[in-house]
C-alpha cells in the first residue's frame, strides 16, 4: 500500500520534471560534455563534474541535477572508446574491457565490440535504475546490515578475484596483487599518519600515487610503446568487420549474462568505495567461471565486452543507494555529486528520501534517460570512431603521448607527475613483458587503502568486545553475511584458480632463456623485501601491521615463484617473455621508442609542457612519421591548437619548466 500511495505519484512528478523541454535540453547538455571528456584516457567523471560545479550556483535544481546526471551516466558509456579502440583504460571502471575489446578492436571488429559494449551499457543503466526505484525503501536497512566486517569481507572477495586474474601462472598474480597492494600503501599511513616508502624530503611521495598515474603507467604506457614499435594500424584489416547491427545481435544473445552481470554492478554499487575499480572485474570473473567454453577470454571473446560493460553502467544506479540515503559516496564521482546537490541547495540523505521522494526519483531516472541518449550517440558515432583503427598508428601515438601527460598533470599540478607516469609506465612495460597480471596489480593498488582502513577499524572494534568476552568478539566478526561473503571468496578461488589458465592479456606465450625473468622477479623481490622491512620499522603498530603482512605473504609469493623457476627449464611458462616472439622481432627497439617520452619529459622540466609539445610533435612527425617538414608542421599545429583548446575549456595549467622560472610567459606557457 505505500509502494502505491508514496512511490506512484512521486514517480509521476518526476517524470513530469524530467520530460520537460527544458530538461531534456539540459541532461542533453551534460550527455555531450560527459561523452568529450569520457573519450580521453584519465580525465573521468571527476574531472568532469569538477568543471561544471561552477556553474551550479543560482542554477534551477532541476536544471542543475539534469547536467550532473548526465555527465555521470554517459561517461562509463563513452570510455569504452578508447579501451577498445586503443588498448587503453578510458577510467577504472573499463579496465576490464581491455582485455577482450582490443583484441577484437586489432582483429577487424572494433564496431562489434563497441556496440556491443554500447548496447550493454544501455542495459545496464536502465536495469540500475529499475532496480532502485524498487530498492529505494529496503535500501536502508540492507545498508545498515552491512557492518566493518562485512565491507571488510567484500573487499576481501574482489581481491580475491586475482586468482582469475592471474593468467597462466596463478603465483605471478599473486605476487603482481600483492605488488599492487604494496605500492598503494606508500606514504602517510591512513590511521596514524606515519610514513612508509616515503619522507618529507619527497613530498610527493607523502600523499602516494594517484590512480590516473596508476592507470595510465600500466595499460597507457606499455600498450602505446608496444604498438608504436610496430608502426602499423591497430587493425592489420582496413576493414571495419561486424557492424553495430551484430553488435547488438551478440548483446542478446547473451542477454541472461548481462542480466546476471547488471545485477552484480547494482550490488557492489552500493557499497560505497568500491565502485568502478572493482564492479569490472567481479562482472568479468562471473562470466569466466560460469562459461563453458573459455579459451577465447583474454583474446577476443564479445562476452568479455558484455558482462564488465552491463556492470559498469547498472553500478552508477547501485551508487546512488548510499549518496542518496546515507549522504555516504559511493564513489569518487559521487564525491563531486554531493557537492553539486550541496550547491544546489539538496541535503542527501534519509530525510531527502522521505520528504522528497520525488527529486530522488528525479535523479534515479535522469540517470536513465542520459544512459539512453548517450549509448544512442555513441551507437551511431562508432562505425566511424572505428575507422581510427585503420590508421598508421604513428600518426596517433604522439597526440597519446600529449593527452595522457596533459592528463597526469592534472592529478596534482606537479611536474613530477609526469615522473612517476615515466617510471610506473616502466614497471607496467615489464609487467607486460614477463606476463605478470597487470589487472591484478591494479586491483591491489585500488583497494590497498581501503582495505587498511577496514583492517584498522574492524581490529579496533573487535579487540574492544573481546576484552568483554570471546562471544561478543565472535558475535561481531562472524555474522551471517560475513560467513556468506567467507564461503563465497573461497569458492570463488578455487574455481578461479582452475580457471585461471584461460585468462591471459597475451595470446602466445614465447620462451627464452631464464636470465631476463630472473632478474625481474628478483628485483620485485627486493622492493618487497626492502618495504617490507620499511613497514617493520614504522613505531605504531596500526600503520605497520597491514604493510608488513602483506609484504610477507607476497615475499612468500616470490618465494615459490623463484622455486618453481630454478626447477623448471626455460620452456616453462613461468619464464614467458614477450620480447622473445613478436614484440622483439618489432622494427623499432622498446627503449627506443618510449625514450621519446623521456624527450618530452625533459623538454617540459626545461621549457614547460607546450614549447617541449612543440618540439616533440615536430620531431616525431618528422623523423618516426616520415612527413614532409609542411605536414609535420600541420599536424603540430593541429595538436597544440587540440590540446591548448582543451586546456582553455577545462581552466586548467601546462607544466612549468625552468625557462618559466627566469621569464613571465603568458599561459599557456606557465
Amino acid at each position: 500500500m505505500d509502494f502505491i500511495t508514496t512511490t506512484i505519484p512521486a514517480l509521476q512528478d518526476a517524470f513530469s520534471l524530467i520530460l520537460q523541454p527544458n530538461q531534456i535540453l539540459m541532461l542533453m547538455a551534460g550527455v555531450l560534455l560527459g561523452l568529450s571528456i569520457g573519450v580521453l584516457p584519465g580525465l573521468g567523471g571527476i574531472a568532469g563534474l569538477s568543471l561544471v560545479l561552477p556553474f551550479m550556483y543560482g542554477m534551477d535544481p532541476v536544471s542543475g541535477l539534469a547536467v550532473m546526471v548526465g555527465l555521470v551516466a554517459v561517461i562509463p558509456t563513452s570510455d569504452t572508446f578508447s579501451s577498445v579502440l586503443l588498448g587503453i583504460p578510458g577510467s577504472s571502471a573499463s579496465q576490464a574491457t581491455v582485455l577482450d575489446g582490443f583484441p577484437l578492436s586489432k582483429q577487424g571488429h572494433a564496431a562489434r565490440a563497441l556496440s556491443a559494449a554500447f548496447s550493454s551499457s544501455l542495459f545496464g543503466g536502465l536495469f540500475g535504475a529499475i532496480i532502485l526505484t524498487f530498492f529505494i525503501f529496503i535500501a536502508r536497512p540492507l545498508i545498515l546490515a552491512f557492518g566493518l566486517p562485512e565491507m571488510l569481507m567484500i573487499t576481501v572477495l574482489g581481491l580475491s578475484m586475482v586468482a582469475i586474474l592471474a593468467g597462466r601462472v596463478p603465483l605471478k598474480g599473486i605476487v603482481a596483487a600483492g605488488l599492487g597492494l604494496m605500492v598503494g600503501t606508500i606514504g602517510a599511513a591512513p590511521a596514524g599518519g606515519s610514513l612508509r616508502m616515503s619522507t618529507y624530503d619527497i613530498p610527493y611521495l607523502v600523499d602516494g600515487f594517484q590512480l590516473v598515474i596508476i592507470g595510465l603507467g600500466i595499460y597507457a604506457i606499455p600498450e602505446i610503446v608496444s604498438l608504436l614499435r610496430q608502426d602499423r594500424p591497430i587493425s592489420d584489416s582496413g576493414e571495419l568487420g561486424d557492424g553495430w547491427i551484430q553488435g547488438v545481435q551478440d548483446w542478446w544473445q547473451h542477454k541472461w549474462l548481462s542480466v546476471r552481470c547488471a545485477t552484480i554492478g547494482v550490488l557492489v554499487g552500493t557499497i560505497p568505495g568500491l565502485g568502478g575499480s572493482v564492479v569490472d572485474w567481479l562482472a568479468y570473473g562471473s562470466a569466466v567461471q560460469t562459461a563453458k567454453d573459455r579459451s577465447m577470454f583474454g583474446s577476443g571473446d564479445i562476452r568479455g565486452v558484455i558482462a564488465p560493460e552491463s556492470s559498469n553502467n547498472a553500478k552508477e544506479g547501485g551508487g546512488l543507494v548510499p549518496t542518496l540515503i546515507f549522504g555516504i559516496p559511493g564513489s569518487g564521482s559521487m564525491a563531486i555529486f554531493l557537492g553539486g546537490l550541496a550547491l544546489l541547495g539538496m541535503t542527501p540523505g534519509p530525510q531527502m528520501v522521505r520528504s522528497n521522494l520525488d527529486v530522488t526519483y528525479t535523479i534515479v531516472w535522469s540517470l536513465a534517460l542520459a544512459n539512453v541518449l548517450g549509448a544512442g550517440l555513441c551507437i551511431l558515432l562508432s562505425k566511424y570512431i572505428a575507422r581510427l583503427t585503420t590508421v598508421r598508428f604513428t600518426v596517433v601515438a604522439p597526440y597519446l603521448f600529449m593527452l595522457i601527460a596533459f592528463a597526469a598533470f592534472q592529478s596534482r599540478q606537479s611536474t613530477a607527475d609526469l615522473v612517476a607516469l615515466i617510471g610506473i609506465g616502466i614497471v607496467g612495460i615489464l609487467l607486460r613483458r614477463f606476463d605478470y597480471s597487470r589487472p591484478a596489480f591494479l586491483i591491489g593498488f585500488v583497494l590497498a587503502n581501503q582495505s587498511e582502513i577496514f583492517v584498522n577499524q574492524v581490529f579496533q572494534i573487535a579487540g574492544a568486545r573481546f576484552r568483554r568476552g570471546a562471544e561478543f568478539g565472535w558475535d561481531y566478526l562472524l555474522s551471517p553475511i560475513t560467513i556468506g561473503l567467507i564461503v563465497i571468496t573461497l569458492v570463488s578461488i578455487v574455481v578461479g584458480i582452475k580457471a585461471s589458465k584461460n585468462i591471459r592479456e597475451n595470446i602466445d606465450s614465447p620462451t627464452g632463456g631464464k636470465r631476463a625473468p630472473l632478474i625481474f622477479l628478483g628485483v620485485v623481490t627486493l622492493y618487497i623485501a626492502w618495504a617490507s622491512i620499511d613497514a617493520a620499522l614504522v613505531p605504531r603498530l596500526q600503520d605497520r601491521v597491514f604493510p608488513l603482512t602483506i609484504g610477507l605473504i607476497t615475499l612468500a609469493g616470490c618465494a615459490v615463484l623463484l622455486l618453481r623457476m630454478v626447477q623448471k627449464p626455460a620452456t616453462d611458462d613461468a619464464f614467458i617473455d614477450l620480447e622473445q616472439g613478436e614484440d622483439g622481432e618489432a622494427p623499432h627497439g622498446l627503449w627506443r621508442t618510449l625514450a621519446w617520452f623521456g624527450y618530452l619529459l625533459v623538454g617540459t622540466f626545461l621549457f614547460g609542457l607546450i614549447i617541449a609539445l612543440t618540439g616533440f610533435l615536430l620531431a616525431f612527425f618528422r623523423t618516426r612519421g616520415g612527413f614532409s617538414w609542411i605536414r609535420s608542421a600541420l599536424c603540430t599545429a593541429l595538436g597544440l591548437v587540440f590540446i591548448i583548446g582543451l586546456g582553455a575549456i577545462l581552466g586548467r595549467d601546462f607544466p612549468p619548466g625552468l625557462l618559466q622560472s627566469y621569464f613571465d610567459l603568458p599561459w599557456p606557457f606557465t
